[in-house]
């Protein structure tokens, strides 16, 4: 006589690892973007010092030196990513799948699975691109990459960038890298509130993040880099769960997110990018 054996399916779905986003620490909101597509900001010229002229000997039109004009430029900050989705689950599925093909739940997956990692990697791929100092030719080892990092810290200290706030990004490959060092000192010691948001260490003062490979851009070795340097707006976010609308049997899921990110051209200083060329 066959044997008839049961099969039970779960309502349990086995979702991808996902990682959260780091994005704040590294960015700044510091605009407005209400009512505006395009934001303009200032940068302001200064003029050389003179030897003041005492005796006024020197024939110039002010003892003080000559007039210069002190002007302006307009820096433009215009948003470019307009992004969306949609997708439907018809009642019928959602019930013969135990509400696993639920709207509520699909919607918390996309946010996880597809738009946060999408924000990430075009705001750490604008970082990289606008990097003040762009470093493409060194092979990261375990024997070098102290001295790279601290190429790159005095890069930054050269341009006056605020020793308070640096974060150091590396990918996992470049973290074990350094945990091989004997002469960096990784200090682990840090609070609840930064690995909360992400910090796993501090070297040099910088608090380290690790970020995937996959939200880098290719060849990602590390970044040191300030906040202020990149500005990385959210203007909108509006998900929307229909049921029942007319045409669909169900719940009709929308989503649409406007945000682009910007390096200040007077900042980019304040990135510090490292391509790792064994990667290639």
């Amino acid at each position: 006589m066959a044997i008839n054996l049961t099969t039970r399916v779960t309502s349990y779905v086995d979702e991808v690892f996902t990682s959260e986003s780091k994005k704040s620490l590294l960015t700044n909101d510091d605009f407005d973007w209400t009512g505006a597509h395009t934001i303009k900001i200032n940068k302001v010229n200064t003029v050389g010092m003179n030897d003041y002229d005492r005796n006024g000997t020197s024939g110039k039109s002010s003892r003080y030196g000559d007039l210069e004009e002190l002007g302006n430029e307009m820096e433009d900050l215009v948003l470019k990513k307009d992004r969306s989705f949609t997708f439907a689950i018809d009642k019928m599925d959602k019930d013969e799948t135990q509400g696993v093909l639920a709207g509520a739940s699909a919607l918390a997956r996309q946010q996880r699975e597809v738009i946060i990692p999408e924000v990430d990697s075009y705001t750490y791929g604008v970082m990289a691109a606008n990097a003040g100092t762009k470093v493409v030719d060194v092979t990261l080892t375990a024997e070098n990459i102290y001295d790279e990092i601290i190429e790159g810290t005095k890069a930054l200290d050269d341009n006056d960038v605020p020793d308070t706030g640096r974060i150091l990004t590396v990918v996992p490959d470049v973290y074990r890298m350094m945990k091989k060092n004997t002469e960096l000192n990784i200090d682990c010691d840090i609070t609840a509130e930064q690995r909360a948001k992400g910090v796993i260490a501090m070297v040099d003062g910088m608090d380290v993040i690790k970020m995937t490979a996959k939200k880098m851009p290719e060849r990602a070795g590390f970044m040191i880099s300030h906040p202020v340097a990149t500005v990385a707006p959210t203007k909108l976010e509006d998900y929307k769960i229909h049921q029942d609308p007319p045409g669909i049997s169900g719940e009709l899921v929308e989503g649409r997110i406007v945000y682009d990110a910007f390096v200040l051209d007077n900042k980019k200083m304040a990135i510090y990018y490292v391509e790792n060329k064994a990667t290639e």
